[in-house]
Parts: C-alpha cells; sequence; structure tokens
C-alpha cells in the first residue's frame, strides 16, 4: 500500500482534530506519570516561546493550555488527551532567567528524568522562536535527546511576526543545525498559532506519528 499525500494526511490531521482534547492533568514529580501507556507527542521550548498557543491552535481550543504566565500550571508537565487517543504533554519552559533558582532546578531535573526515560513518548516538537533562532540552550536540549535517542522535531513558531526574507534565512539556518543531530527529525515546520498559518501541516505530523510513518 502506498503512503498517503500530504493533502490526505492534513485532511485526516484534521478530522483527527476533531475530536474533543481535555486537561488530565498535572505532573509535579516523575512518579505520577500516567499509567496507560498512550502515546505521547511532548511540546518543549523556552519559556514564551509559544507552546500554549500552538497546543490551542492545533486542538482547535482556544484557552485549552493556558499562557506561560499563569501561575502553577507551568511547572509541571501538563497533560492533555485527546479522545483517548494519545497524549499531547506540554513541558514546562526551559531558560526561564526570572523564575527562583530553585524551581528552575526542580523543573530542569522533572524535564531531564521525563525525556531521558518515557517510553511512550513518540516525539518532542521542540519550538524555536524565528524571530530569534536556535539558542545555546537549545543545543543543550537537542543534545540530551541526541545522547538519549529521542525523536525530535523542531518547530519555528511566531512566524506572523517576522517578513518572509528573515523567515527564509531562519528555516534555511535551523535545517543547518538540524541535519547534524542524529535523533532530530528532518522536516522543520514554520507556523503562527495567531494567524493559524500552517497549523493543519502539524495535525498532519501527529497522523504520521501515531500512523508510524
Amino acid at each position: 500500500m502506498s503512503e498517503p499525500t500530504q493533502d490526505e494526511l492534513i485532511l485526516e490531521g484534521n478530522r483527527l482534530f476533531a475530536q474533543k482534547a481535555s486537561f488530565v492533568l498535572g505532573v509535579a514529580d516523575i512518579n505520577q506519570l500516567p499509567m496507560d501507556n498512550l502515546p505521547e507527542i511532548a511540546f518543549a521550548g523556552r519559556s514564551n516561546v509559544g507552546k500554549s498557543s500552538l497546543i490551542n491552535a492545533v486542538t482547535g481550543i482556544s484557552g485549552l493550555a493556558r499562557a506561560s504566565n499563569t501561575p502553577g500550571r507551568t511547572q509541571q508537565l501538563n497533560y492533555f488527551k485527546l479522545d483517548d487517543l494519545f497524549y499531547i504533554v506540554d513541558l514546562p519552559g526551559y531558560g526561564y532567567a526570572a523564575a527562583p533558582e530553585k524551581n528552575v532546578q526542580v523543573w530542569t531535573r522533572l524535564i531531564h528524568a521525563y525525556l531521558k526515560g518515557r517510553v511512550q513518548l513518540r516525539r518532542v516538537f521542540l519550538l524555536i522562536d524565528a524571530r530569534h533562532g536556535i539558542k545555546q540552550v537549545d543545543l543543550n536540549i537537542m543534545k540530551m535527546l541526541d545522547k538519549a535517542a529521542v525523536t525530535y522535531q523542531i518547530i519555528l513558531t511566531k512566524m506572523d511576526k517576522i517578513s518572509k526574507t528573515a523567515a527564509d534565512d531562519v528555516l534555511k539556518k535551523t535545517q543547518e543545525i538540524a541535519s547534524k543531530h542524529v535523533a532530530c527529525y528532518p522536516t522543520v515546520l514554520i507556523t503562527s498559532s495567531e494567524k493559524k498559518q500552517n497549523i493543519d501541516l502539524v495535525r498532519a505530523e501527529f497522523v504520521k506519528i501515531l500512523k508510524g510513518i
């Protein structure tokens, strides 16, 4: 059987996310992780990169994932379930210098423990602000994922905030960096949650992940 076309994947992705998504739980300790073995797809990135906004755009539910400045929500792994099919996991933003050092250490340990040891984790979407590109703190996470053999894919966010020339430039540079990392999925997506640009392509990636193609 031939693999589905991009248009077919987009159509299936839109159908997939027509189903109900809901917040399930927040995990503050690795021992609180769900035990039902559903596939998990995680969103990671620097603080304020737009993880919550992209999750809301992909699921089509405004406010499902709260903004990063909401107290108590970004200090844990937030689990969202889509119709008993899979989990979306919103990871605490890293690189947030304004947070107390003790909190940063706790978040960092939690993120690393999850990313290194979660069997159910199918892919990590690593979000990068298109205005700034990949920073050293992102490279540190990429190296850790490479070492742990966790497949990840870069999504550039906030493309509506830059010109087409700048977008083309950051995409090229990001692809060059991605090609040097063994666990990094080769396709880099560039999105705007605010303008709903390329959200259908992100949904199509979910279909490919769940189908194993």
